[in-house]
């Protein structure tokens, strides 16, 4: 199986993406977690990681909630939900797969591959589950709980931020129109070869520029210069608010 993992990803020295995750899963088992299915395909098909997805969406599911149950103790049950779904949405997990740099490991098909599937939100947020799902079996909730809980705390903490809307884009929508303000616009650029694009995003809000961010896709850096541009918008003072 380790020979697998050298032919159908980027790297394979997954032990540093062990040390990353800051728990021991079994060398089978982790393989087993970065195989998505169109690897599985061309190998004759070999079994994905969907079962371990199925079991990480679960456990993660269940360790969020009670984490944001516990810390929240006044906030209302579907204030609670909205937060819990920003937490665990595709978005939010496909950041937490970029910043432990899983699109290096994940077992991909060729058609993925050259169709960007490392950095897909899709194939990364599923294969955050899959190791999840991998990390229970090996070691348990209470370790498995650990870990989650310090791959989405920077989520968790952002999830009260968050409007009713659940992401950046439309919470920023929601803030600008109860300051009666225009409607926010993007400017997006994007550089380098097909294969390796970076993109720069920037909000403008009646013509002034708020926010800007980068990614490797056009609305991973608009959400990024969303959140930018809803943070600075929330420390200005509405123009209407009355003055002492």
């Amino acid at each position: 199986m380790g020979k697998k993992v050298a032919a159908g990803a980027a790297r394979d020295d997954v032990g540093v993406l062990l040390e990353r995750l800051g728990v021991h899963i079994d060398p089978e088992l982790l393989v087993l977690a970065l195989t998505h299915r169109s690897f599985a395909h061309e190998a004759g098909g070999i079994p994905t990681n969907e079962r371990l997805e199925f079991l990480g969406d679960s456990v993660l599911g269940l360790v969020v909630t009670e984490r944001l149950y516990r810390a929240n103790g006044e906030t209302s049950e579907g204030d609670l939900a909205r937060m819990r779904a920003a937490t665990v949405s595709q978005r939010a997990l496909a950041s937490v797969a970029r910043d432990l740099g899983l699109g290096d490991f994940v077992l991909l098909g060729r058609g993925e591959l050259v169709t960007g599937g490392r950095e897909k939100d899709s194939i990364l947020s599923d294969t955050v589950e899959a190791l999840i799902g991998a990390a229970y079996l090996c070691n348990g909730l209470e370790s498995t709980r650990a870990m989650i809980e310090r791959l989405v705390a920077d989520l968790l903490g952002k999830a009260a931020s968050l409007g009713a809307g659940l992401d950046w884009k439309t919470s920023l929508q929601e803030l600008v129109a109860t300051r009666g303000l225009p409607a926010p616009t993007y400017q997006v650029v994007g550089t380098g070869p097909d294969h390796a694009r970076s993109f720069t995003a920037t909000v403008v809000i009646a013509e002034q520029d708020y926010g800007t961010g980068t990614g490797p896709a056009k609305k991973i850096a608009e959400q990024e210069a969303a959140e930018d541009a809803y943070t600075r918008l929330l420390a200005e003072e509405p123009a209407d608010s009355p003055r002492a």
